[in-house]
């Protein structure tokens, strides 16, 4: 399996969390790009970038798309991907999130998709908690 990785974020965010996952594994495992939606952008040019991106990084195992807020102008490009090729979207992305798709890249799509929902899941806690 190689499940190609997209991130269509807002800004710079997609870059920063693949790098900083890069730099925390030492590899990226999987054929990965980042794509930014930055505030006033033409949705309809991103979608045609996010289709040649997704079409690159489709290798047969389809691709899995992250994004940084449901609802948001990033998301609603995702999921307009839908329709075309192999995807998947995945809204709320974090870097826990990320790291725990990479460490497992000879995963089906679908099983990547659960791996994304519980690392994003698992990723948050609360640090302090109050004491009685």
């Amino acid at each position: 399996m190689n499940v190609g990785i997209l991130l269509i974020t807002h800004g710079n965010v997609g870059a920063v969390l693949l790098q900083t996952a890069i730099d925390v594994l030492g590899v990226c495992p999987l054929s990965a790009r980042t794509l930014a939606a930055p505030p006033g952008c033409d949705p309809d040019r991103v979608l045609a970038d996010a289709r040649q991106a997704a079409a690159e990084l489709d290798r047969g195992d389809g691709v899995l798309v992250l994004t940084d807020m449901f609802g948001a102008t990033p998301s609603n490009i995702a999921c307009r991907l839908r329709d075309e090729i192999d995807v998947r979207v995945v809204a709320g992305v974090n870097l826990p999130m990320l790291i725990r798709v990479l460490n497992y890249p000879r995963l089906h799509i679908d099983e990547l998709v659960h791996k994304a929902i519980s690392g994003g899941r698992d990723g948050i806690v609360l640090c302090n908690p109050e004491q009685d």
